[in-house]
């Protein structure tokens, strides 16, 4: 089996990323609760969201337990293990696997603010002293 075969390796749409998202704010939600925050940003159908949380279901990119007749769907990944495995991938991909390369690219690509700057070098010297 390779990396990408395995469920909690799948990487997720753009669309499943939005519901993550919710996810990730509220900790656990309903079809409805996640259809709910979805819309205000954007139409869309119910239908859809719940059809996405089925597929991302299967992908394992979510678990659902039942209370009563609602299921609940909590992510199956913390956001930061799911931006780590992503950023991870588009290293691999795009940087040889060098986390400098990517590092270097993304900070070109726009200014960053000088307490973005302080986090940047707090890590660099974590990083040393590691």
């Amino acid at each position: 089996m390779t990396q990408q075969d395995t469920p909690a390796l799948k990487k997720p749409t753009e669309a499943e990323l939005e519901i993550l998202r919710t996810l990730w704010s509220k900790g656990s939600a309903t079809v409805r609760d996640v259809y709910e925050v979805l819309s205000q940003e954007r139409p869309m159908g119910y239908t859809t969201v719940l059809k996405t949380m089925q597929i991302m279901l299967d992908k394992g990119l979510v678990s659902r337990t039942e209370a009563g007749k609602a299921h609940i769907y909590a992510a199956a990944m913390r956001e930061e293990e799911m931006q780590g495995q992503l950023l991870q991938d588009l290293s691999d991909k795009l940087f040889s696997g060098s986390p400098a390369l990517l590092a270097m690219h993304a900070l070109s690509m726009q200014p960053a603010s000088d307490e973005e700057i302080q986090l940047i070098k707090a890590l660099i010297e974590r990083k040393r002293g590691a």
